[in-house]
């Protein structure tokens, strides 16, 4: 098995990727367990993880469509389901139409960060970089997910109809014509 072959859908990486990937599978399970601290660190490995792939494929030509759609549902779970599954879970959710409302703020999210990333990759080919993002990326709406977890775990901001209306206004941003530079 080459590592460097770009046709080999295990090529280094793509092996990066689905290291990104194993990294949310488990974060995920970590905070259905409220183990939310080492979710954390593995969310923080996953975007490490991003940054490097992306890298790794320029400077080795290896980047094809195969890895660029890895790279997208590497996203969609460890920047998209797995921040809103870490905040979820740690609000205080006092009530059954609490827990409704908020979930579909989340499924909002959630519909929004994929749609976002299937507009991203209709728009790109395979080894280009754009000077910038159209809208928030999804590993900065995590960002943003993940410091609302920490204003609502240090007691900053605590009612959960608040942190709803950021939720909301982060996933609106996704898709959003904001320019963010890359990276």
């Amino acid at each position: 098995m080459n590592l460097f072959d770009k046709n080999n859908r295990f090529n280094l990486a793509n092996i990066i990727t689905f290291g990104n990937i194993a990294c949310g599978v488990i974060a995920m399970h970590l905070i259905v367990q409220k183990e939310f601290f080492i979710a954390i660190v593995l969310a923080w490995i996953a975007g490490a993880l991003d940054i490097a792939d992306g890298k790794v494929a320029r400077k080795f030509n290896l980047s094809t469509e195969f890895g660029i759609q890895l790279d997208s549902f590497a996203d969609f779970l460890s920047f998209v389901i797995m921040p809103s599954f870490l905040l979820f879970y740690s609000l205080n959710i006092t009530n059954t139409l609490q827990e409704v409302v908020i979930g579909f703020v989340f499924i909002y999210y959630i519909i929004s960060g994929l749609r976002r990333l299937v507009e991203f990759n209709l728009k790109v080919d395979a080894g280009s970089v754009e000077k910038y993002f159209e809208g928030v990326p999804t590993p900065l709406g995590a960002i943003l997910l993940w410091i609302l977890y920490l204003l609502h775990s240090y007691n900053i901001i605590q009612n959960v109809w608040i942190i709803a209306f950021l939720v909301v206004a982060v996933a609106w941003s996704l898709n959003s014509k904001i320019k963010i530079p890359h990276p």
